[in-house]
This record gives C-alpha cells, sequence and structure tokens, in this order.
C-alpha cells in the first residue's frame, strides 16, 4: 500500500502580532488542504426534504396545510462528514451500515455520485436504513419524522467493519468518528479502530453524542458543542468560565491533545493540552450572499449573520478540522478554518456542504 501523505507541517500564519487576520496566509492553507485521503466512520443516514408552501391551517388541528412542490435527498449524518470533505477536495473512504431497503440503496448511490466507493457500507437485512424526513414552507421547517432504529452492531458486521478501516488505514492521512448514537460506532468498534489509529500514528478525529461522552479515549481531537460538553462540568452564570471548566476536563478525560467546543453564535474555543487557557474563536460576522462566490461585488456592509439552517454545521466544523489535521495545520489556524466555513454552511437551508471556493470566500471577508 501507498505511504500517507507526511507533508511539512504549515507556519501558523494566521494571527500576527496585533493580532489581525493574515487572509493572504490563511488562503494559502485552504489550498494545501486539497487532495488529502480521510476515512469516515459512523451512522450514514439519509435526509429527505418535502418542499412547498404554506398559507392557511388545517381545519381538523391547528397546524400549517403545506401544499407539495418537490421532493429531494442528501446524505446525512456521517454521510454528510463525507459529503463535506468531498466538496472540499479530499478522497473519502466511507466506513458504516446501512439497511437492505430503499433508503440503503439511495445511500449507496448519493455516495457514487459524489465520487465515493460503497465498498466500506456494508448493507444488513438485520437493519433499517436511518432516514430523517423534514417538510419545509417558505425556508421554514414545519416538522421533522425520523425512521430509525438503535441497536448495536452484531459482532460479525463490527468486525467486517474494523477489518475494512484497519485496512484502510494505511492509505489514510486522518480517520473520523461520526457517532449518532444509531448503533454503528459500538464502544468495542471505537476502542479497536482508535487503538489501531495509535499504533499506526493516524489522527483520528471524533463527534461524539452526549450520551456516549464516556468513550473515545485515545483520539487525537475531540469536537463537542457546549450542551454536550456540559456532560461533564454544569452550566455556571459565568458561561465562559463553565465552557473553559468543560473543555479542561474532556482534555482530562479522553487523554487528547486538543478539544473543539462549538458555541453557536459565540463561535468556538479551542482546548490544547499544550496551552493553560482555551483560545476563542468569534462566530463570523460579515453577511454575504454566498451564492455569488466568485462574482464582484459582494455586500460586506451588512453584518450579523443571517442564519437560514444550522443543520450540519458541526459537520461542517469537524470535516474542515480534520483535512486541516491531516494538512498539518496548526490548530489554531485550523480552527478559525472551521469557523468560517460553519459560517457558510448555517447561511444555506437544509444539509449543506462547504465548497473550496466558498471557504476562500469566507477566509478573504474574515476581520
Amino acid at each position: 500500500m501507498p505511504e500517507r501523505n507526511r507533508s511539512k507541517p504549515a507556519g501558523d500564519f494566521s494571527m500576527k502580532k496585533n493580532m489581525t487576520i493574515d487572509h493572504r496566509a490563511l488562503t494559502r492553507l485552504v489550498k494545501s488542504l486539497r487532495g488529502r485521503r480521510i476515512g469516515v466512520a459512523g451512522d450514514f443516514m439519509l435526509d429527505r426534504y418535502l418542499w412547498g408552501s404554506a398559507a392557511r391551517l388545517s381545519p381538523e388541528a391547528p397546524v400549517p396545510v403545506v401544499d407539495f412542490a418537490n421532493e429531494s435527498q442528501v446524505l446525512g449524518g456521517a454521510g454528510n462528514v463525507a459529503r463535506n470533505l468531498a466538496a472540499l477536495g479530499a478522497t473519502v473512504f466511507p466506513f458504516g451500515a446501512i439497511g437492505e431497503d430503499e433508503e440503503g440503496r439511495a445511500i449507496h448511490s448519493l455516495l457514487n455520485a459524489e465520487g465515493m466507493s460503497t465498498k466500506g457500507v456494508a448493507a444488513d437485512a438485520s437493519r433499517i436504513t436511518t432516514v430523517k424526513t423534514r417538510i419545509v414552507a417558505q425556508h421554514h421547517q414545519i416538522v421533522r419524522v425520523d425512521r430509525e432504529r438503535r441497536e448495536p452492531l452484531s459482532r460479525a458486521l463490527e468486525d467486517r467493519l474494523v477489518r475494512a478501516i484497519k485496512a484502510a488505514l494505511p492509505r489514510l492521512d486522518a480517520l473520523v468518528l461520526s457517532d449518532y448514537a444509531k448503533g454503528v460506532i459500538t464502544d468495542s468498534l471505537a476502542d479497536r479502530v482508535l487503538s489501531e489509529c495509535h499504533r499506526r500514528g493516524v489522527p483520528a478525529l471524533v463527534k461524539p453524542k452526549k450520551s456516549r461522552l464516556l468513550l473515545y479515549r485515545g483520539a487525537s481531537l475531540i469536537v463537542c458543542n457546549a450542551k454536550e460538553s456540559r456532560f461533564f462540568v454544569p452550566p455556571s452564570h459565568d458561561d465562559d468560565g463553565s465552557v473553559e471548566r468543560a473543555g479542561r476536563a474532556l482534555l482530562a478525560h479522553f487523554g487528547c491533545s486538543t478539544v473543539v467546543i462549538t458555541r453557536g453564535a459565540e463561535g468556538l474555543n479551542v482546548f490544547d493540552d499544550a496551552s493553560p487557557k482555551s483560545f476563542h474563536i468569534p462566530a463570523t460576522s460579515s453577511e454575504i450572499s454566498y451564492a455569488r462566490v466568485g462574482q464582484a461585488g459582494a455586500d460586506r456592509s451588512a453584518h450579523g449573520r443571517q442564519v437560514f439552517d444550522v443543520t450540519g454545521a458541526g459537520d461542517t466544523v469537524l470535516s474542515v478540522l480534520a483535512l486541516a489535521v491531516a494538512s498539518r495545520v496548526p490548530i489554531r489556524d485550523a480552527a478559525i478554518l472551521a469557523n468560517a466555513g460553519a459560517g457558510v454552511v448555517v447561511g444555506k437551508l437544509g444539509t449543506s456542504t462547504i465548497t473550496s471556493g466558498e471557504l476562500f470566500a469566507a477566509v478573504r471577508d474574515l476581520k
């Protein structure tokens, strides 16, 4: 098997001594993200959207009547992480389990359409494919219906996935575990895979669920949101203080080098085991139309990002961080890029991805 790309680390260019942002250096770092080989193991789902309009209430109950217009479906869960990585120029190796059903076949088709192999995504007749169906009218989500079961993988299927992941590791620059607590990332699978990553020196990044934060010892980097971090430290009136304590507790618990806590409108905090205090990155504040990427005349006068949908923003943060870690970008720069990427995705409706062009534009627009 070919050796992993052991590129030299990029310099820590993003912050000058006066704490202004070096846009040119960050733009060079975005270019360095392309071409990495990233594995994604976890819960692959189908996100289905029913689009329409609503102008009246039902006479049967106080709910809107949605006039159906069209339907679409995209990769969700771990699939959205994989899709983000592919959109940013990575070669992606997916690993997971789906049902032998129509929705599972749709996931295989969507992976193929994104240029990804389906060999590592096993179809199992004993499982059903997780489907999240959202009904959206006039850019507002009316309701979401989930079809899922959360039974852990059978031992035979777990062994199959672990063998596939271990066989791929020598070709990977990083591995992502995207856990949505649907049964694919079992305790045993996480332990076996992370141990092998450590043995081979492959960075492993994890997006855990709150109910499973006791797993993942040995990961290189943990990404969680503020709500999940409070599993370790209850919130207090001093929110910044509680985030600081939670980050330190997570570092100690997982024995990892880095923890990133995403905080929505407050941006994100980066905790590094080599630094006594966290590094805070504010949420992006400049509002531009990303449909105009590559065109002149973007309006940079507005402030305060217009948020359409936070669906998948955490997946975007995880994807950009994975590429940056694989490219040996310093963690502060990596987090700045990931935060800028999330700022793009929350301005889109539905489960969305970010392209390299959009990330370039977001970086140039940072203040």
